[in-house]
């Protein structure tokens, strides 16, 4: 990890005006990061973790003190300031040694429901790309469902593309693809 990647931030501003910050996610995030989840409607749960949960799961929590950039990263969205400072988003990697010796990763994203279609999720992607090709990965993979094709199609700067894998099936809504970035 290169000393500065614990302090790599964006400060942008939303849509509506407010100030936003993208920045490295910390444990003490950790009750930040309950409350965003909180408020997730079920389907935007569904959506990010292919299943239904009621909360995160405490080891994904003990996690964050292991971000490294090559093996996990994760990134949280926030508006506001210290004790009102709130999670509206977040986007996660981890890494791996691909058979061809290729440095890649499985990506994901969670935006609150209030904030979607401001192009959150693009941004952390691209910030994302930033710091995995620091660290020499490659490619950037995603399990996206059906119904989150469209969301996919448009993203920008950098795009997912179809990958050549299977197509599998996710439980009983539908079909997912695997979709591949290269960084």
């Amino acid at each position: 990890m290169r000393d500065d990647d614990l302090d790599f931030q964006q400060q942008f501003t939303l849509r509506d005006g407010r100030p936003a910050l993208i920045r490295v996610m910390r444990p003490d995030d950790k009750p930040r990061l309950q409350a965003a989840f909180a408020k997730l409607d079920p389907q935007s749960v569904y959506t990010r973790f292919f299943s239904f949960r009621k909360s995160i799961p405490d080891r994904a929590f003990e996690r964050i003190a292991e971000i490294d950039f090559v093996k996990l990263a994760g990134l949280v969205v926030i508006i506001g300031d210290g004790v009102d400072e709130t999670v509206i988003g977040g986007a996660s990697y981890v890494g791996r040694t691909d058979a061809d010796g290729a440095k890649v990763a499985e990506v994901a994203f969670t935006i609150e429901e209030d904030f979607q279609g401001q192009g959150l999720a693009s941004r952390l992607l691209a910030a994302l790309v930033t710091l995995a090709r620091c660290h020499g990965l490659v490619r950037f993979e995603a399990e996206v469902l059906a119904a989150m094709r469209r969301c996919w199609s448009s993203s920008s700067p950098a795009q997912l593309q179809p990958g050549s894998g299977p197509r599998r099936r996710i439980g009983s809504r539908g079909d997912c693809d695997r979709q591949i970035l290269r960084t």
